[in-house]
C-alpha cells in the first residue's frame, strides 16, 4: 500500500473496531551518514526508520500505540490493542482531536542527499582542524542526510503531509598536548545545504580554539554572588528551564513557576523570545503539531512580557487556557545593542559559560550544575579557563536580572541565541 493509503486504513480500522475519534501519523525516514573515528572517516551506511501511531478515542477514554510493520494483519492487531487500551482508561472530557481545517502538503529541503560534497566537506574539515589545531583530537563527527515524510490524519477530515530534508553534523572532540588534557566537548549544526565549509558552521571553529586554550585549568579565586555570560551553546539549558514551566503538565498540575503570569512580566525587557517552526532560517522547522495543528510562529515573551503558554490541545482543554499555535521549539532571541567584547569589558568579576551539566530547575525554579569548558572573568578580560565550577541559582530570578545581550547572534539550525549577561548567580569552586 502506498503511505496515504496505510494511514487512512488504519484509520479506518479503529473506526470499524468502535473508536469515536481517530488520529494516525505515519512517519519514514532514511538516513545517510558518514562516520569518524579516531581521525579516520570509518563508516558510511543507510539506515530507514518507520513509525505508526495510531490513537483511539471513546467515551472519552483514549487508547494509544506505535507500531514499525505496516501489514494489515500488524495494523488490525494495534487498532485492537488500542481499542483495548482506550476501554482499561479512565475517561477525560480533555481527550479530543484538532478540529477540520484544510489539507495541505509542506515541503523543506533538499530530498536527496549530496553524497560527494558531505565527503568533500568532511575530508576538508578533518585537514583543516589538523592544521589550525593540531593537538585537538576530533573524538568522533556523525555527518548525514536524512530526508523524512511524515502523514498525519484525523477523523475530521484533517490530512497534512510534510516533506523534509536536512544535513546534522555533530563534532565530538578535546585537546591534548603531553599529559595536559582539556575536557570533552561537543558541538552540533543542522543546514538544508553544503554551501559553507564545516568549519564556518555555527560555532564549530570558535568552540575548537577554545578547547586548544583549555589544557590548564584553574580555581576561581574565590566564591562570589555576580555575572555570568552565557554562550549562545549554553542558552538552550537556559531556555529550555524556562519553556519547560510553559507546558502542558506544569500548567495542569499547577507547579509551573508561570501559572498565573500570562500577560505579565516574567523577564527583564531587553528580552524578547520568539519559536519560529516556520523560519527558513532553521532546518529544524515543523508544519504540523504533534495534535494535528498546522504549526504558526509565535512570540512566547515579547519585552520580559509572556505572551504564550506551549499548551497542547489535552493541555488547553484541561486548564481551560487557551492553545499554543506550535510546540516550541525553533526559538529565536532578539539581538541586543552590546557588542560581545564591550559585555565582557563592562564585567568586574564573572564567568564566561560555555557548558553547563545539570538537572532540571526544582519547582521553584532553583538550579545547580557545574561549569564545563568555560572562563573566568575580572576587571574586563577574559582571564583563564576555569576547572569545573559550581554555579547556583533561581531560573525566575535570574530572568530578571539580565544585564546585557549581544549584537551578535549564533544560528546553530535549530535556534538563533546572543550572548546574554545575567546576575545575581552564586558562583563557587566544586
Amino acid at each position: 500500500m502506498k503511505n496515504i493509503e496505510i494511514i487512512q486504513y488504519a484509520q479506518d480500522v479503529l473506526l470499524k473496531a468502535g473508536a469515536e475519534k481517530v488520529q494516525c501519523s505515519l512517519k519514514k525516514s532514511e538516513k545517510h551518514e558518514l562516520n569518524v573515528a579516531a581521525g579516520e572517516i570509518n563508516l558510511f551506511r543507510t539506515t530507514f526508520n518507520t513509525n505508526l501511531s495510531l490513537t483511539g478515542i471513546l467515551k472519552n477514554k483514549k487508547g494509544s500505540i506505535t507500531i514499525n510493520t505496516l501489514d494489515k494483519k500488524s495494523v488490525d492487531e494495534a487498532a485492537k490493542q488500542v481499542i483495548e487500551l482506550a476501554e482499561s482508561s479512565k475517561p477525560d472530557e480533555a481527550n479530543d482531536i484538532s478540529e477540520k481545517q484544510p489539507a495541505k502538503e509542506f515541503s523543506s529541503g533538499p530530498q536527496k542527499p549530496d553524497i560527494d560534497k558531505m565527503y568533500s566537506r568532511l575530508k576538508e574539515f578533518m585537514k583543516y582542524s589538523k592544521e589550525a589545531y593540531p593537538n585537538t583530537i576530533l573524538e568522533g563527527i556523525h555527518y548525514d542526510f536524512t530526508v523524512s515524510n511524515s502523514f498525519f490524519v484525523n477523523s475530521n477530515e484533517v490530512k497534512f503531509n510534510s516533506n523534509k530534508g536536512l544535513y546534522e553534523v555533530v563534532v565530538m572532540f578535546t585537546t591534548k598536548e603531553g599529559k595536559k588534557t582539556s575536557s570533552f566537548n561537543y558541538v552540533v549544526y543542522l543546514s538544508k545545504d553544503l554551501e559553507k565549509p564545516i568549519k564556518d558552521c555555527g560555532s564549530i571553529d570558535r568552540l575548537l580554539k577554545q578547547s586548544s586554550e583549555q589544557l590548564e585549568t584553574f580555581s576561581i579565586p574565590e566564591k562570589f554572588v555576580g555575572n555570568v555570560i552565557i554562550t549562545p551553546e549554553c542558552m538552550d539549558d537556559i531556555i529550555e528551564s524556562v519553556t519547560g514551566f510553559l507546558g502542558d503538565y506544569p500548567l495542569i498540575t499547577g507547579v509551573s513557576v508561570y501559572k498565573n503570569k500570562l500577560d505579565k512580566k516574567i523577564a527583564d525587557t531587553k528580552l524578547t523570545l520568539h519559536s519560529k517552526p516556520l523560519s527558513e532560517v532553521f532546518a529544524s522547522n515543523y508544519y504540523v503539531t504533534y495534535d494535528g495543528y498546522e504549526a504558526r510562529n509565535s512570540t512566547i515573551i515579547d519585552k520580559g512580557v509572556l505572551k504564550t503558554f506551549l499548551l497542547g490541545l489535552y493541555g488547553s482543554r484541561k486548564t481551560g487556557l487557551p492553545k499554543a499555535v506550535n510546540q516550541g521549539s525553533c526559538y529565536i532571541i532578539d539581538s541586543g545593542d552590546t557588542s560581545f567584547d564591550e559585555i565582557i569589558k563592562s564585567t568586574k568579576k564573572g564567568v564566561l559559560l560555555c557548558r553547563f551539566s545539570g538537572g532540571n530547575p526544582s519547582d521553584n525554579g532553583d538550579f545547580s550544575g557545574v561549569a564545563k569548558n568555560s572562563y573566568y572573568i575580572e576587571n574586563g578580560e577574559i582571564k583563564y579557563p576555569i576547572s569545573e565550577t559550581m554555579i547556583n541559582g533561581n531560573i525566575v530570578e535570574m530572568m530578571e536580572n539580565i544585564k546585557q545581550i549581544s549584537s551578535e547572534r549564533i544560528n546553530s539550525g535549530y535556534h538563533i541565541y546572543p550572548w546574554i549577561k545575567f546576575d545575581g548567580l552564586t558562583v563557587s569552586g566544586k
